[in-house]
């Protein structure tokens, strides 16, 4: 029998997913995969065409979703605990089924904050690109599921990591550990290879940042993705309140 625990993080771009990710790698009991699904999500939509490294990605990973779930997901581990970070979006084209077998965390960000961040590697982003409506989804799917899940606001676990990092294991079932509060700066050996347009700045962390606002005004060709992504956001937040 499998006793291994399977952590999803479900997050959308730039957040706080690979701080969590070397967060959790810290951990006495923990394996760590670094975005297992992202050459199904490039070969089965057209995000293939504009994201940075597209055949790199592609060429590292094996590009079939199902097999990726199979073999990588549910594949054999030596540790009792495995972590996996994912991109909710990068569930499109995939039976959901196998999310009734794993710990699923599902990681926000204020949109204010994300988008002026993630226009400097995607022009041009859609809704399917930055991922809210695709969490709303998900909360939706555990739901009528009766699945538990953990909402993650990266403003609250910038502004106090240890007693939110405590509430997301306390959800998993597993002991919190201060380890998981820094790291050594520098790439991981689980880094995918997309880290070298990504991962600029949690490379040069040691820990989580203490929680800057952005200053940066909404682009005006940017303000009605702004305006849902906000809208979607206060909806992903509103199921946060009674966990």
């Amino acid at each position: 029998m499998d006793n291994t625990m399977r952590i999803s993080l479900w997050s959308g771009p730039r957040n706080i997913s690979t701080a969590l990710m070397y967060s959790f790698a810290q951990r006495s009991d923990t394996t760590v995969v670094d975005e297992p699904l992202y050459a199904h999500y490039l070969t089965t939509t057209d995000a293939h065409t504009y994201h940075p490294g597209a055949e790199e990605v592609i060429a590292s990973q094996e590009p079939d979703g199902e097999k990726v779930v199979k073999q990588i997901l549910f594949g054999a581990y030596e540790t009792p605990v495995v972590f996996f970070k994912n991109m909710t979006h990068h569930l499109a084209g995939l039976d959901w089924e196998f999310l009734k077998k794993t710990k699923n965390l599902i990681l926000t960000r204020d949109p204010a904050d994300m988008l002026p961040s993630y226009t400097k590697q995607v022009e041009k982003p859609t809704m399917r690109d930055v991922g809210y409506e695709m969490h709303l989804e998900l909360i939706r799917f555990l739901k009528k599921n009766s699945q538990p899940f953990h909402i993650i606001d990266s403003k609250a676990v910038l502004m106090n990591p240890e007693s939110e990092l405590t509430a997301v294991c306390d959800f998993l079932g597993i002991p919190f550990e201060r380890g998981m509060l820094s790291w050594r700066a520098g790439p991981r050996p689980e880094d995918g290879v997309w880290a070298k347009y990504w991962y600029h700045n949690v490379h040069k962390s040691i820990g989580f940042q203490p929680y800057q606002p952005r200053e940066e005004e909404i682009p005006l060709e940017l303000k009605p993705l702004y305006i849902e992504c906000r809208r979607a956001y206060e909806k992903i937040l509103s199921h946060a309140l009674n966990q």
